[in-house]
């Protein structure tokens, strides 16, 4: 997805923040959204950290019911796009709209050539098959995956712009912010198509990424201290006060 067609369609020129939201229920997910809203978020992503992703399911349901128009996005842990598109286009063919689908692992292989990246195609087959409407977030040299080498940055991620919306990349584990270094060249290869980073974002480092990065996906960061579950508006709050003083950093037009 080309950035200027993604700032469009959050209605920003700035990065945008969308939080990551640990579910445990019903309840504790309708908490955390209106938290998000309140802070100027305009969409989080929902994710089974602790359970199946057949769990997840009624709850995003459920929340869907609550908040009809607000940007939703999940993220089935550990599951590609492969079996997660055939689900979000069951929902909804049912009624029931998922925005977007972040994978972890978006089978992105840097030992192959590019007309070999079998496994991405065939996901993106299925994709279309499923009918399914929404963005597609691609983990790409991505934390708990198969390790990536540096010098191999720029070519997985150039070779991951042509198989999703959005490409993401993160730090080496939950809570673990990125290497400025590997963004930069992130940014040069990716060109105008979306970046994400999904890991060690706070309002403390944010600064350092503003320039490069079109979407913060951010949990642990913006979360209450020795709290996974739950977002902390004072930080999150501080995290969007910093976009919106330090944006014209931005280098997107």
């Amino acid at each position: 997805m080309n950035r200027n067609e993604f700032h469009l369609k959050f209605g920003s020129k700035k990065p945008i923040v969308l939080p990551v939201i640990h579910v445990l229920d019903h309840e504790q997910t309708h908490n955390n959204i209106s938290t998000a809203i309140v802070c100027g978020c305009p969409g989080v992503f929902l994710i089974n950290h602790d359970f199946e992703k057949e769990k997840l399911i009624p709850i995003i349901k459920s929340i869907r019911a609550e908040f009809p128009d607000y940007w939703i996005g999940v993220n089935f842990l550990a599951v590609t796009g492969e079996f997660a598109f055939p689900i979000l286009g069951k929902m909804q063919s049912e009624g029931i709209f998922v925005d977007g689908y972040w994978a972890d692992d978006a089978c992105i292989d840097e030992r192959c050539a590019e007309n070999n990246q079998l496994i991405a195609k065939k996901i993106n087959i299925i994709r279309k098959e499923s009918g399914w409407q929404g963005l597609y977030v691609g983990g790409t040299a991505f934390k708990k995956q198969r390790e990536v080498d540096p010098s191999m940055y720029a070519y997985s991620s150039r070779l991951a712009t042509n198989h999703m919306d959005i490409v993401v990349t993160s730090g080496i584990a939950t809570g673990h912010a990125a290497d400025v270094n590997k963004i930069n060249i992130f940014r040069e290869s990716c060109g105008e198509n979306t970046l994400a980073v999904a890991s060690g974002i706070t309002p403390e480092n944010v600064k350092e990424y503003i320039k490069n990065v079109d979407l913060f996906m951010v949990a642990t960061g913006i979360n209450f201290d020795n709290d996974f579950y739950n977002i902390d508006p004072n930080k999150l709050n501080r995290l969007m006060n910093v976009i919106k003083n330090d944006g014209e950093n931005y280098e997107h037009r």
